[in-house]
């Protein structure tokens, strides 16, 4: 069996290491553009903040690794064209410029993604940085260095950790972002709020609710933003606007969404039997909807490529989906969401109730309790629990992932109320929190 790879990034590695184990007698092929693999661009902000002092230790695999478990590796190798039906490739060696043709009997399509970039006016000026992979986070670590106006356009988790390591640097920083508020995708208002305002106590510019128009600069660099509210000095601006799937190659051969992500089932098989996709490229199950959606998470692509890899041959380990689960830290903050805020479900339309909690996560006769603020989203009709939001000054943050359970379950707010969780002051009170702000509402029912 030849099995090709397209991609080798946290879906393409999670594949390839699964087919390697799984189908010794397989002909394993992988093209990949770039000259590494499985880096952590989440490690990126750390990075630049210097809590990760090497940058290599944001890769977790290697080429000469791949190459031990007798995969073919063709790094610097750009696909430019595929014919799917009949099982060919064509490929680019970006160093010698050497084209050839490459057949196979199965094909693995991890791709990833690459962030949007709007056709701004002054787009092409220098030091305005993208931040996806090894290459851009030495770029940044090196710019920043001389920089002293820093903008991040984009309060997604990748633009808001930016801009705390770039205010801990010295450096003057503006975030903007088309939105009212940061990080609206994941946190509803009362959960965001506290945060901006750890920015603007610590002198970040938070230029919220505006749209870039256009940069400006001399001598060929950037030197400031313009916006439709206002006029921003730059030296160095970061873009997080957001990613796109890398599927371009594949138009009008595979199903895909709106935005390009290359349609999967339950056992990450696309459109064509022979082809799996995983990874930023493709769609996922979104479990508090139901529907195919687009979550380009480091935690859905390793599944993803696994389950590709164990399903080539033979439909054996399906996909549950996912809750698009994510947690993040800033100053003192420690955050994790999971599932439907209220204001997405709002938006989708959505009969959909809350219960929130604000209490200390453990009793106060302890040394220290420090307090917490817990948020249950859930349908109004059938109690169906939908997401949750947690908060705190200490990570607690682990239990999200027990609400991601719940939802997978499709556990209603009520059973979460009698839920069996163990008590221990050092953690907890005798009613878990969890138990907590699912009885104050089951209380308000009954």
């Amino acid at each position: 069996m030849k099995v090709a790879v397209i991609g080798c990034t946290h879906a393409g590695t999670a594949a390839i290491v699964e087919t390697a184990k799984r189908y010794p007698d397989a002909e394993i092929t992988v093209y990949e553009r770039n000259d590494n693999i499985s880096f952590l661009s989440c490690g990126i902000a750390l990075y630049v903040g210097g809590v990760v002092k090497d940058a290599q230790g944001l890769f977790y695999s290697s080429p000469e690794k791949m190459k031990e478990l007798g995969v073919k590796m063709h790094m610097l190798h750009d696909v430019t064209e595929i014919d799917i039906e009949n099982h060919t490739l064509h490929v680019r060696d970006l160093q010698t410029d050497e084209q050839r043709e490459d057949t196979f009997d199965k094909l693995i399509i991890t791709t990833g993604s690459w962030p949007i970039v709007p056709k701004f006016e002054g787009i092409e000026l220098n030091n305005i940085l993208l931040c996806k992979n090894y290459n851009h986070s030495n770029t940044i670590m090196e710019k920043a260095q001389e920089a002293k106006n820093i903008v991040v356009i984009g309060a997604g988790y990748i633009g808001i950790e930016l801009v705390e390591a770039f205010e801990e640097a010295g450096k003057q920083v503006t975030l903007i972002d088309m939105e009212e508020r940061i990080m609206p995708k994941y946190l509803d208002p009362e959960f965001t709020a506290p945060v901006e305002a750890s920015f603007q106590e610590r002198g970040v510019n938070l230029a919220l609710g505006e749209k870039v128009e256009r940069f400006e600069g001399t001598d060929g660099n950037v030197q400031a933003v313009v916006t439709d509210k206002g006029h921003y000095d730059a030296d160095l601006v970061i873009l997080c606007i957001g990613f796109k799937p890398n599927t371009e190659l594949f138009q009008g051969q595979l199903e895909m969404l709106d935005n390009g992500a290359i349609k999967v089932d339950e056992y990450m098989r696309t459109s064509h039997p022979d082809v799996m996709a995983a990874g930023d490229c493709c769609s996922i199950l979104y479990n508090p909807t139901g529907e195919q959606v687009y979550i380009p998470l480091a935690t859905n692509a390793v599944r993803m490529g696994t389950i590709a890899a164990c399903n080539l041959k033979e439909n054996r380990m399906r996909s549950l989906g996912t809750q698009g689960t994510s947690g993040i830290k800033i100053y003192e903050h420690h955050i994790a969401s999971t599932g439907l805020t209220e204001t997405a479900a709002a938006q989708l339309g959505m009969n959909a109730a809350t219960s929130t909690l604000v209490d200390t996560y453990r009793p106060t006769f302890m040394p220290t309790a420090e307090p917490l603020t817990l948020k249950v989203v859930y349908e109004a009709d059938t109690r169906r629990i939908l997401g949750a939001q947690l908060a705190s000054t200490i990570d607690l943050t682990p239990a999200i992932n027990t609400m991601s359970v719940c939802i997978q379950n499709n556990m209603t707010i009520d059973e979460l109320a009698v839920v069996d969780f163990f008590f221990q002051p050092h953690f907890n009170k005798p009613w878990n929190y969890l138990n907590a702000v699912a009885l104050q509402t089951w209380n308000e029912a009954h």
